[in-house]
């Protein structure tokens, strides 16, 4: 049963002395760090966030909201836990299950028969589908399409309403959520963190998560280890409400997203505009060229929709590491710091990726999955080059 909705998390009045120091303090109040102290919460430990902004400002309120990642060692875990997160948080994320994924060539019809081998190994049950019976349960869908799948496991959630969940979960079980608050360094003694220092004082801690998105990297090279990531903005946009489709959770054509209970389209996806971190606040506006991508893309997805107005479009910051895979993983020293990046997938991962988190803080290993491809050493001997290596820097083009 989910209750009604409190009122939203507020901005943080007062001073550094009503702030006293928490038993674990998580730097970052996206969707991966507020799960993991709802999860840090939920087992009686007493947690604070500390978040620079609001909860959800960046790419955790800003994307397609799929809950579908079958290639992540978090897969299992993330589809048991998603038909559970209304319950569990007690209040509504608008979690509908099921997806719908269409290809338009023989390339993109290989790679989804990938994620059915991968789902079907692991006990999901998955359907090919023609054009002709694609047509039939995406009635927006053209004749453009070789076909596509109908996955019964996955789904996506309403990413707004799904951080606000879990920010309030967190308070009812006694965890702290503070906003407007910046993070300037750590205090460290005896090889351990002590201390969070920050805009409104310094913050006592027995143990640190670090989970700050583009900004993971800058805080962990305070301490000595540097996560590697390299930000950039993901664009949506949304259109005008249109008649409900059976299935609302439908990808393809490059893109992601879903249908709203409302009825409308919010998509995302499309090449990354890579940028650097002073250049952050510069970055909130969406970009005209990218959404007119964006809309082109979806009306060649949604022929029967091709009509809809564009109503609003946005950008929000991902992170993404290297090798394009999450780290998840303690660190050796300071031996009390979890790190965290989920490089662009954290809010469908978000409910596993926060349980993972709150078993390295508590047991330091997590039981039922294997971290071992999101451990950080993968990156020992990088070169320091390897953005520009990569291509991943900013360009008068993409400011």
């Amino acid at each position: 049963m989910t209750k009604a909705a409190p009122e939203p998390v507020e901005r943080p009045t007062g001073t550094e002395e009503d702030v006293p120091g928490a038993s674990v303090v998580v730097v970052g109040g996206g969707a991966t760090g507020l799960s993991a102290a709802w999860w840090l919460a939920r087992a009686g430990i007493d947690v604070l966030v500390v978040e620079a902004g609001i909860v959800g400002f960046g790419a955790s309120g800003r994307n397609g909201g799929g809950c579908t990642h079958g290639y992540s060692p978090l897969f299992v875990e993330e589809q048991r836990l998603w038909p559970m997160m209304d319950d569990l948080l007690g209040y509504p994320t608008e979690f509908s299950p099921e997806r719908i994924r269409i290809a338009f060539d023989e390339e993109q019809m290989a790679r989804l028969r990938r994620t059915h081998e991968i789902g079907g190994r692991l006990g999901f049950r998955s359907e090919e589908l023609d054009s002709t019976q694609l047509r039939e349960v995406v009635p927006l869908a053209g004749e453009g399409s070789i076909g596509g799948f109908h996955h019964a496991f996955g789904g996506h959630a309403n990413p707004h309403r799904t951080v606000q969940a879990y920010a309030w979960a967190i308070q009812d079980h006694g965890g702290r959520v503070l906003q407007h608050t910046q993070v300037h360094n750590f205090t460290m003694s005896g090889g351990r963190v002590v201390a969070v220092e920050t805009s409104r004082g310094s913050i006592g801690c027995d143990q640190l998560v670090i989970a700050a998105g583009p900004y993971t990297g800058t805080l962990t090279a305070l301490l000595g280890t540097e996560v590697p990531v390299a930000p950039a903005r993901a664009e949506m946009i949304v259109t005008e409400p249109l008649p409900l489709m059976p299935l609302g959770g439908v990808d393809g054509n490059g893109l992601y997203g879903r249908q709203t209970l409302r009825g409308n389209l919010a998509y995302g996806g499309g090449p990354h505009e890579w940028f650097d971190l002073d250049d952050m606040e510069d970055q909130r506006p969406p970009s005209s060229p990218l959404s007119r991508s964006i809309a082109k893309r979806v009306a060649e997805l949604f022929p029967k929709a091709a009509h809809a107005r564009v109503i609003r479009s946005w950008a929000g910051f991902i992170e993404n590491t290297p090798d394009g895979r999450p780290v998840i993983d303690r660190l050796t020293e300071p031996e009390n710091v979890v790190v965290a990046t989920m490089s662009s997938v954290g809010f469908g991962l978000s409910p596993a990726s926060g349980h993972a988190i709150q078993e390295l803080v508590t047991a330091g290993r997590c039981g039922f999955a294997d971290l071992s491809s999101f451990a950080l050493a993968r990156f020992d001997g990088l070169d320091p080059d390897w953005r520009r290596r990569r291509g991943w820097v900013s360009t008068p083009a993409t400011l």
